[in-house]
């Protein structure tokens, strides 16, 4: 069983914004797994479904990204399945627009989703898939995250939302280290 869930702020005032890439992933996920996200439970928009046998759940948490542990606790909490098979998809500021970083464990890089969700789950260690989103130019960093992407990056999202969504399933099918050397470019 997997538990798959992409970061990012709920309400149509954020929708395809930086901070909400996570969102755009599992949007992505549900279509190419056939499963629909749209039941509430966990603080979350939830789908569920079948993937080779192993059950799925596709969270979208609706706390807003700061408090994104509190639904990623409840969902873990209730299935008890072990972290290594949690999956959490969210942006990263520190890697270039359209880059795509999986790792094993870690620590938030000053991610407040990654915060809450570390804080609640009492460990660092489950995989995670990044997407770089780019530095702010002016330093205003909340404006940044919470801004669009420009028509160029755009673009070079929406290729980098389904690599990350391709990868999430490549972790499913082949395990972590595989998706590593495969999309760790």
């Amino acid at each position: 069983m997997y538990i798959i869930a992409g970061l990012g702020n709920p309400g149509k005032e954020y929708e395809g914004t930086r901070h909400n890439v996570g969102f755009m992933v599992i949007d992505a996920l549900s279509k190419k797994l056939g499963i629909e996200v749209s039941r509430l439970k966990f603080k979350s928009l939830m789908g569920e479904g079948h993937f080779k046998g192993e059950k799925v759940i596709l969270l979208k948490p609706q706390t807003f990204m700061n408090l994104s542990g509190e639904a990623l606790y409840d969902a873990v909490d209730f299935y008890k399945i072990p972290l290594e098979n949690v999956i959490v998809v969210y942006d990263d500021k520190d890697l270039e627009v359209g880059k795509i970083r999986i790792r094993r464990k870690g620590s938030s890089g000053g991610h407040n989703g990654m915060n809450s969700i570390i804080y609640l789950l009492n460990s660092e260690n489950f995989p995670r898939v990044r997407i770089g989103i780019g530095k702010p130019e002016d330093g205003d960093l909340v404006r940044h995250v919470l801004g669009r992407f420009s028509e160029e990056e755009k673009k070079v999202i929406d290729e980098a939302v389904e690599r990350a969504a391709e990868a999430v399933i490549d972790i499913m099918e082949n395990g972590i280290e595989h998706a590593m050397s495969r999309f760790n470019g």
